[in-house]
């Protein structure tokens, strides 16, 4: 067992790695996934910052709204990450994973982690359309530096969710099913689109309960200045993914029966 766990940082450096070279060799996923954000920003943020239908304070809407853009692409990327984990169980690369010495912990740690890598780029992408469209982001190199533990842990996270998913449903299609369900409303339910005091008392309580509003609260406050509570977003970011690891590992067990 422990010369198992002793290969857990050259799984995830390998995992991290291979996505890595799907995006080097095939850019046309980076470029398609910026649609998205690029349409939220220009339309939904430039529009609502004209109107001013939804107060944040000095800041403008969209410089308020980049950070939650950002978080939401890199979610959007990891929630759907158990679907290559049903495609390995049905090429049979995971039965084969399973049986060699690593811990199945390992193995989702460097998976969630790879997940992690995609998103940041991700962030990357974002952050540049941003700054093109005048949002005022620091460039403060430490905070900056910031960024990317928030990313990764938030990513890392909902890709563990999503193995969790793909261990109880078992199906692709099940899996993108309920990925699908679940976005929007963690989406919603979060302060990515609107100040948490802006909400009815009820989802007030359920933003506060979501990791991605913690990771959205850091970005704003690395990015763009605003107020945050960093020790306790990167807290409950670490907690989440913690959680998410042990959840996902867990139930990996499933996927190869």
């Amino acid at each position: 067992m422990h010369s198992g766990w002793a290969v857990l940082p050259s799984r995830v450096a390998a995992m991290c790695t291979v996505e890595l070279q799907k995006l080097r060799h095939d850019r046309t996923e980076l470029y398609t996934r910026a649609i998205q954000p690029a349409l939220w920003l220009l339309i939904f943020g430039e529009t609502f910052t004209r109107i001013g239908a939804i107060p944040t304070g000095n800041v403008p809407y969209l410089d308020f709204l980049a950070p939650g853009i950002i978080a939401q692409s890199a979610m959007f990327i990891a929630i759907f990450y158990g679907i290559q984990i049903i495609w390995e169980r049905d090429a049979g690369v995971l039965s084969k994973l399973l049986v060699t010495p690593t811990p199945r912990a390992a193995l989702v740690t460097g998976k969630a982690f790879a997940a992690g890598v995609k998103a940041l780029i991700q962030a990357v992408v974002v952050i540049l359309i941003a700054a093109a469209l005048g949002v005022a982001l620091t460039w403060n190199p430490l905070r900056l530096a910031g960024v990317v533990p928030v990313v990764v842990l938030g990513s890392a996270f909902f890709a563990c969710l999503s193995m969790s998913i793909a261990g109880v449903v078992l199906t692709r299609d099940r899996l993108m099913g309920i990925g699908q369900a679940i976005t929007m409303p963690l989406f919603f339910a979060s302060n990515a689109l609107y100040p948490i005091a802006l909400m009815p008392g009820w989802l007030q309580a359920i933003s506060r309960a979501n990791p991605l509003s913690y990771e959205v609260d850091a970005l704003r406050g690395l990015l763009i200045g605003t107020p945050a509570h960093l020790p306790l977003d990167f807290g409950v970011l670490g907690l989440a993914a913690l959680a998410g690891i042990v959840c996902a590992s867990a139930l990996m067990g499933r996927l190869a029966r």
